[in-house]
């Protein structure tokens, strides 16, 4: 689970890294967060968290995906750590439609994500 915290009228938010390849088990199935990783954007980069989910126990059957969570362009990256020793960044959120189709478009050209979502 990614977890951020805003400052009032700070466009920058710290983000808990979550702890990768640890399974969550929800109501239709399971899903883990197993990569961490820095994609170039122009002349920025973004902090992009991998995983993927499967649907097994779904009552309209089974499946799955392999999905990618970018949390923001980096401001500061693995600055410290919160109490539990999680690491910790600072970005600025993806805003804008434009904006968020362009990075979806080099995410996927860039991993086997199937879902790319923004935090």
């Amino acid at each position: 689970m990614l977890t951020a915290f805003n400052n009032p009228g700070d466009d920058l938010t710290l983000y808990i890294h979550p702890i990768l390849n640890d399974p969550v088990t929800a109501i239709g199935g399971t899903y883990v967060i197993t990569g961490e990783q820095k994609i170039g954007y122009q002349c920025e980069q973004l902090l992009v968290f991998s995983g993927h989910a499967v649907f097994d126990t779904t009552c309209c059957g089974a499946g799955g995906c392999a999905y990618a969570l970018v949390t923001g362009f980096i401001d500061s990256y693995r600055r410290g750590k919160d109490d539990a020793g999680r690491w910790l960044s600072r970005v600025r959120p993806i805003k804008g439609v434009q904006l968020r189709k362009a990075v979806t478009a080099v995410i996927r050209a860039q991993t086997n994500a199937h879902q790319v979502q923004f935090i």
